[in-house]
């Protein structure tokens, strides 16, 4: 499994070829370095540590600093292991946006945008009271959850209940999405549909 660590953008759209409207997310992807190289006689398993992003030296621990030394490169912000790496690369190698190819089909895992703390009509879609039955009783009960308890027996609260809590900063992976257009010059590849995240944040491009 080949990939890149990039950076989402933000979203465009253009016409292809057959006059067709096409969304898009602009992505950065790499250049990410290689830095270390886990096979299956040392590790356990075979793998390739990509690099990307530049960091302040300052801001880098003196084991990172010796980390990146060895592969010859500056500090990173973002690792991410690849395993299974389709092609053999060494300490120190660069990847670009040319391990993909326009018409690729691609995974793109990223860290959802957060909510914070909302209830049930946002978080899990529950039409809640609704305007027919808002004079039957009811009073700011519009975006309630309702009833939650299982009578006498089991007496409680049952594992699982939708409720109102913390919504959004998971970590999700979109599966299949078509990269649409390459350009190379400003390492940036343009991926049909959306991905999860917030402008700036990291995403993993997985081939």
């Amino acid at each position: 499994m080949s990939g890149l660590i990039g950076k989402k953008i933000g979203m465009t759209s253009f016409f292809d070829a057959t006059g067709a409207y096409v969304p898009c997310t602009i992505i950065e992807a790499g250049p990410c370095v290689v830095t270390q190289v886990k096979t299956n006689d040392k590790e356990g398993y075979n793998a390739l540590q990509l690099a990307f992003d530049e960091r302040k030296e300052k801001h880098t621990s003196n084991a990172m600093k010796g980390h990146f030394d060895r592969s010859k490169t500056t500090p990173k912000r973002k690792l991410v292991e690849f395993r299974q790496f389709e092609a053999e690369h060494k300490l120190g190698d660069v990847l670009t946006v040319s391990v993909f190819a326009e018409g690729d089909f691609v995974n793109v895992v990223g860290t959802s945008k957060g909510r914070g703390f909302q209830g049930v009509v946002k978080r899990h879609g529950f039409s809640g009271v609704g305007h027919a039955n808002k004079s039957h009783g009811q009073h700011d009960r519009e975006r309630a959850p309702g009833s939650l308890g299982a009578s006498s027996d089991p007496a409680r609260v049952m594992k699982g209940m939708r409720m109102a809590g913390r919504m959004g900063g998971n970590r999700k992976k979109i599966q299949n999405l078509t990269i649409v257009k390459i350009m190379p010059e400003q390492n940036v590849v343009l991926v049909k549909g959306s991905v999860p995240g917030s402008n700036g944040s990291y995403v993993i491009l997985e081939k």
